[in-house]
């Protein structure tokens, strides 16, 4: 693709603390609801040589913070896409927590249909099979102290924010947005499942997402499947970090060998 180099260092989607002219593979890391590519902060030391990581910022926080955040998984993922275009002249895969999940399996099948680019892999974490009815109310759209409550019980924004109403003005608006994303997404079902291998994580403690939620994505692939269950609640991908880290680190050196 020509012209890729100037046209990557533009954009706004991505950002690579270590960039790699030798790079065989590109790993592409979608946020939780609330969360931007600093949660991803420092994967890439511990990750295989030959890769390069790519935490994904939607509008809405961090460096983005000024700009209004995507509230429906089409806008955000046909956004991504065109920002992505210039990265596909190496081999990709996709990490996804959350809702993050479900926007990397969107943009897996997006790319195949747009580009007929296979994902060489998928991993998704913390997220019910996309093909399974939601099992918890809606909370975008609560009232600001009910929403509080419910963000409370999560566990995933600090306490410190959540008590403080300044704050809380501020990203509100955001969290709102990628809770719509999440409680309004439903995976089509009249598409063929993808052909990449997907590996999947969750929480021992996680009370959002079942074991049983977690083997479903096994529907959406004709390859290999693996599923692991790892020490913590739905942010395990914080407090088994290092188990995670290991994982991937072991999958993704086995593709770039192969390419």
């Amino acid at each position: 693709m020509p012209g890729v180099t100037q046209r990557r260092s533009s954009t706004p989607w991505f950002n690579c603390a270590k960039p790699d002219s030798q790079a065989r593979l590109r790993l592409f890391c979608f946020p939780y609801a609330g969360g931007g590519a600093a949660i991803y902060r420092g994967w890439e030391k511990y990750l295989a040589p030959g890769l390069e990581v790519w935490p994904v910022q939607p509008p809405g926080r961090g460096s983005r913070f000024k700009e209004p955040a995507f509230d429906a998984m089409n806008s955000l993922v046909e956004a991504v896409a065109i920002a992505i275009e210039p990265f596909l002249d190496l081999p990709i895969a996709f990490f996804g927590h959350s809702v993050g999940a479900f926007a990397s399996f969107e943009m897996a099948h997006l790319l195949s249909e747009k580009f007929g680019i296979e994902v060489r892999h998928l991993f998704v974490s913390g997220a019910r099979g996309p093909h399974l009815p939601r099992n918890r109310r809606d909370i975008h759209d609560l009232s600001e102290e009910d929403f509080i409550t419910e963000l409370k019980t999560l566990n995933g924004t600090p306490h410190e924010v959540l008590e403080n109403p300044d704050l809380m003005k501020m990203i509100s608006a955001t969290l709102r947005a990628d809770f719509a994303i999440s409680e309004t997404y439903r995976a089509s079902l009249d598409r063929p499942p993808l052909n990449c291998p997907i590996t999947v994580f969750g929480g021992l403690e996680d009370t959002l997402v079942s074991k049983e939620d977690l083997e479903a994505w096994r529907l959406h692939t004709t390859n290999s499947f693996e599923l692991w269950q790892l020490p913590g609640d739905h942010f395990f991908i914080h407090s088994s970090d290092t188990v995670v880290l290991q994982i991937l680190s072991r999958e993704l050196t086995r593709l770039i060998k192969q390419n």
